[in-house]
């Protein structure tokens, strides 16, 4: 059974980070280069690259969980900016990237998290893809393949519920240069970062060896920001939040 007054606890600190986000708003920052986007104040304290697979179902887990933190606590208090980086393994990395790219700066974070927070449902029918479909994705024009793969992956549903017609998404997917930018930053990152794994993580250019979800994340980010790691002797007592 829940402990209610560890969830008022809780409740009280999501209040907190949601305060602070709201106050500052530096998650609405959004600028783009040709292979990434930056999120957050332009003279934080830190930089985190992101490396994240769409793909890869541990991305998809701190997207929706570490990831939202992430933003509220650490980009919207404008102490962090957030470089969010795509590793392309397949050509289903390469449709949900160019996707979720699709029109100006500010659609980014709300197309990446549309694709994450849908991520079990189209991963279900990826793995469940018949011979004939897999086919389709691997020959033939490449931005026929795409398509394809955005068709049996229901990636046009979820983006209809974004405000894109089929035509316009169609457009986003034939985006070569885009294409280009993109399989090339993957293989870039990886020779000067060394990334092999998803998700990655580095803070202002170095690669965190070992550190592949927020738990892990977390103390990294508060010592590169100087923040104390909590004393025992002075954490609030439960029955503080006591509803008795």
């Amino acid at each position: 059974m829940n402990n209610p007054r560890r969830i008022s606890a809780s409740l009280v600190a999501v209040a907190a980070v949601a305060l602070v986000a709201a106050a500052s708003n530096w998650t609405t920052m959004v600028q783009r280069n040709a292979a990434w986007h930056t999120v957050g104040n332009p003279d934080a304290e830190i930089t985190v690259a992101d490396f994240s697979s769409y793909t890869c179902p541990h991305c998809g887990t701190y997207a929706r969980t570490g990831g939202e933190v992430m933003k509220l606590a650490y980009v919207g208090s404008g102490k962090a900016r957030v470089e969010m980086r795509h590793v392309i393994r397949n050509p289903v990395d390469l449709t949900a990237a160019l996707a979720a790219w699709c029109g100006d700066d500010d659609k980014f974070l709300r197309n990446h998290a549309a694709l994450m927070f849908a991520q079990d449902d189209w991963m279900e029918k990826l793995e469940s893809a018949t011979p004939a479909q897999r086919q389709r994705w691997s020959t033939g024009p490449i931005p026929a393949r795409l398509r394809a793969i955005a068709s049996d992956l229901d990636f046009y549903q979820i983006f209809e519920q974004r405000g894109y017609d089929r035509p316009t998404l169609d457009q986003c997917l034939v985006d070569t240069a885009r294409m280009d930018a993109l399989i090339g930053a993957t293989m870039a990152d990886a020779e000067t970062f060394g990334v092999r794994g998803t998700p990655s993580f580095a803070i202002d250019g170095t690669l965190l060896e070992g550190v592949h979800h927020w738990d892990t994340l977390k103390p990294r980010l508060d010592a590169a920001l100087n923040v104390p790691a909590p004393d025992t002797a002075d954490t609030v007592r439960d029955d503080a939040f006591s509803l008795e």
